[in-house]
């Protein structure tokens, strides 16, 4: 019998006041742990705005993000999980031509230190297609999913700001969820959406659909301490969803 490791999840102190405590994941290391990070948006877009609603001023909130927590749970799981990096391409190549940084390789480097899987992605639909088919799920089961990026409470938004101000282009909506075949997670899969709004719609398409809760916040999530090694908060007067 494949070994089973139990894995709880630790927040940051700074966290832990707004968010839930993560749940208890039988994770199997034969099976596989998906994050997935949305892309930047341009700081020449987002300048139309006031200041205060500007988003994004630092291209790596969803990079950073998903970095503490592939570090989490390789810590958690002493290296066992099996973790497969989704990361929406076209987002950072022109944030990079933006910003004039490598970002690419940047992102590169972080596959390289966790020697971990990465899968650059340009919409939905291969997302879904990785969900679906990226391994034989007839024996490489999704334990868990988990998304850093942009949302409102209907989608999972790619490429907001990123060449239209206010607008994408390139989103996973609640009414694509039904291509996802839900026989492809495993049993105590955890699965948790860190963007804005999520926790009003989204996941409870999510959990109808496949069968497995989604926790996303009520209100907005704020990334602003990404940068000191924090994951992302409920802002005032928001919650986790139960």
């Amino acid at each position: 019998m494949t070994r089973i490791i139990l894995l709880i999840v630790a927040f940051a102190a700074s966290a832990l006041a707004t968010a839930p405590r993560e749940a208890a994941a039988a994770l199997d290391p034969n099976d596989e742990y998906l994050i997935v990070s949305g892309g930047p948006s341009l700081v020449s877009l987002e300048s139309y705005r006031r200041e205060a609603h500007r988003h994004d001023r630092w291209w790596g909130n969803f990079i950073r993000t998903a970095r503490i927590r592939i570090e989490q749970l390789q810590k958690a799981s002493n290296g066992a999980v099996n973790i497969t990096w989704l990361v929406y391409r076209p987002g950072y190549e022109t944030r990079q031509t933006e910003d004039a940084q490598p970002l690419i390789s940047n992102i590169e480097s972080v596959r390289d230190k966790y020697k971990i899987r990465l899968v650059w992605f340009s919409n939905a639909d291969e997302v879904i297609h990785y969900l679906n088919s990226g391994q034989d799920r007839s024996s490489v089961k999704v334990s868990g999913f988990e998304f850093f990026g942009h949302s409102n409470k209907y989608c999972f938004v790619f490429d907001y700001s990123n060449h239209i101000l206010g607008a994408s282009r390139a989103f996973l909506h609640q009414s694509d969820l039904k291509k996802i075949n839900r026989k492809v997670f495993a049993r105590g899969a955890y699965c948790k959406s860190w963007g804005c709004h999520s926790g009003e719609s989204f996941t409870a398409e999510w959990k109808r659909v496949t069968g497995v809760k989604m926790i996303g916040a009520i209100g907005k999530t704020d990334y602003s301490a990404t940068w000191q090694g924090t994951l992302p908060f409920v802002s005032p007067g928001g919650r986790w969803s139960s």
